[in-house]
């Protein structure tokens, strides 16, 4: 299945969860209640909206969190209108999330249940219980279970759909076979580093991807710094293709190209890029120099 069908599967299904708490919040019993109903609506509805895009909006924490504290909030406050609501916990744990969080959702529906128990018979109230605890660890065995999934396709698709933009940890493993491929083929291979503003970074990513070869691979290292592995017949060449790149790309804050041969490791040359006295550099030539 195309991955475009996925997010609209997605997309659809999450548009008709946040129809539930929409068509409840008109009948609730108190306007804590409503207000609590129509942010989780919201949330869901957000979520919808800003799911195709979720390569460039990473899941923060906070947008984690606020689904568990909603819930919560919701057990709480109007515990004999929700009381089914409780097993919801089962899938909240399964969503990919630090083990802090996990933890946090864990006790979260531990109180959650301890709220729901004090209405309950002592034998409900146990059965409840086991229950819950049984739906809890079956989600955190089969998120387990799906972490090496999840880590394989971070590792294998692109941060935005259509473009040559890879992610930093990508690029740590791309450099031993670029710089390999140069030697082998004899051709001079160098890394571009380029630092830009937070409001010209995906603009200036598209470009950079539009003006290098389809095999010559773009990286976005942090929310302001690109990276390109660049591929060119020699030296000379490849000073060619830069001026022409930054011509073209537009103005940037910081540029530095070391050959393929120099880079110890990404984290130097981004200390390098921060740290060299000019907004541009480039080690090959001092080197000749």
């Amino acid at each position: 299945m195309q991955s475009k069908y996925k997010v609209g599967l997605l997309r659809l299904n999450l548009l008709l969860a946040a129809l539930l708490p929409a068509l409840l919040a008109p009948a609730s019993a108190s306007l804590t209640e409503a207000l609590l109903l129509w942010l989780a609506a919201g949330w869901l509805a957000v979520s919808a909206l800003l799911v195709e895009f979720s390569h460039r909006r990473p899941a923060l924490v906070p947008w984690q969190l606020l689904p568990s504290l909603l819930l919560t909030a919701l057990l709480l406050t109007a515990p004999e209108r929700f009381p089914l609501w409780l097993w919801a916990w089962a899938g909240l744990v399964m969503l990919p999330q630090p083990a802090w969080m996990s933890a946090l959702n864990l006790l979260l529906a531990g109180l959650g249940w301890g709220w729901l128990a004090r209405g309950m018979a002592p034998e409900q109230a146990l059965l409840s219980g086991a229950l819950l605890a049984g739906l809890l660890l079956l989600g955190l065995l089969r998120s387990r279970d799906l972490a090496p999934l999840r880590g394989a396709a971070r590792r294998r698709v692109h941060l935005v759909p259509g473009m040559r933009l890879w992610p930093r940890a990508q690029l740590a493993r791309d450099l031993a076979r670029e710089r390999a491929r140069s030697q082998r083929d004899g051709v001079h291979g160098e890394l571009v580093l380029l630092r830009t503003g937070r409001r010209r970074f995906w603009p200036q990513a598209q470009r950079l991807c539009e003006l290098t070869r389809r095999f010559e691979h773009c990286y976005r290292l942090d929310g302001r710094t690109l990276a390109a592995l660049l591929l060119s017949r020699d030296a000379e060449q490849a000073a060619r293709r830069r001026a022409d790149l930054l011509g073209r790309l537009g103005p940037v804050q910081r540029l530095r190209a070391t050959p393929l041969a120099q880079v110890v490791s990404v984290s130097d040359e981004c200390r390098a890029l921060e740290q060299q006295p000019g907004s541009t550099r480039f080690p090959e030539e001092a080197g000749h120099g």
